[in-house]
Parts: structure tokens; C-alpha cells; sequence
């Protein structure tokens, strides 16, 4: 039995549970609660869920920076999901500062919303049209990456 619940783990790891993005609510580095509706993009809307312990988050971040930087708001909206538990929680809004980051950054401390969208691992990334659907994702990160995700989000922005 316990070799059947790792092989479903393993393999349906890469699956998410909905195709759909739900409005959860998650509080922001000030403390504040605010809906997926509220910081959502009009557009496409990229979800980075990371962690300040995970180097390949570490490396990803300034990327998505340089991305978010690159297009309109109004075309792509970048959001940070912190998975950092409470052990962490004083580490993200100093960590957040001082790589530049000036798209919104949630904090999913308990990873509730990571796991009602099937997310396993950090760090992953989703990309979500317009009508809330799952339209992209990247587990993981190595350099270099960031240039398939970039190219996903031309080819996305063209359609």
C-alpha cells in the first residue's frame, strides 16, 4: 500500500488539481489580506511560488524582475507566492527589498494554495489567462530557463 500512495506521488506529482485559479485570499508582506482578483492581470497573470530557503527561487527572482520590468501591467502582471513558514516569515520582506521586486508578493505560509492548484515543488511557475485557467507551467529553475518562459509569454501575448 505505501508503495502504491509514493508511486501516485511521484507520478502525478506534475498534475494540477484544477485547471482554474480560484480567488483565494492571502495576506501581503504588510499584513494586509487581499483576493487573487484584486492583483490579478487583465492579461496574463505569472504566479511565482518560491521560498527564501530555495536557491533555484534565489536565482529565479531577479529574472523575473528583469521580466516584469520588460512588459506592461497591463499585458503581464507577476505575482510572488512565499511559501516561507513562520520560522522565515522576518526573512521575505527584507529578502524581496532587496532584489527590487515591485510586484505584488503574497505569503502562503501554510502552503494552502499551493496545494489546492496541485503545485508540489519550489520553485514552480503558473501562467494564468484572463478567464483564470491554467494555461502554462514550469516546475523547478536552472539559468538559462527564463528564456523559455519569456518566449512562452510572447507566444502567449500574440494569440
Amino acid at each position: 500500500m505505501k508503495y502504491l500512495l509514493l508511486l501516485s506521488l511521484l507520478f502525478g506529482g506534475f498534475e494540477h488539481s484544477k485547471n482554474e485559479v480560484p480567488n483565494f485570499r492571502l495576506k501581503n508582506l504588510d499584513g494586509r489580506t487581499v483576493s487573487y482578483n484584486q492583483v490579478k492581470g487583465d492579461n496574463l497573470t505569472v504566479i511565482d511560488f518560491w521560498a527564501t530557503w530555495c536557491k533555484p527561487c534565489v536565482k529565479s527572482i531577479p529574472e523575473f524582475v528583469k521580466m516584469d520590468e520588460e512588459f506592461d501591467d497591463t499585458q503581464v502582471q507577476f505575482i510572488g507566492i512565499s511559501i516561507d513558514g513562520p520560522r522565515n516569515k522576518a526573512k521575505v520582506k527584507p529578502f524581496i527589498k532587496s532584489l527590487g521586486v515591485e510586484y505584488p508578493v503574497l505569503r502562503d505560509s501554510e502552503s494552502s494554495v499551493m496545494g489546492r492548484l496541485g503545485v508540489r515543488a519550489v520553485p514552480s511557475l503558473l501562467i494564468v489567462n484572463s478567464d483564470n485557467e491554467i494555461i502554462y507551467f514550469h516546475e523547478g529553475y536552472k539559468s538559462g530557463e527564463e528564456v523559455e518562459i519569456k518566449n512562452k509569454i510572447l507566444e502567449l501575448l500574440e494569440e
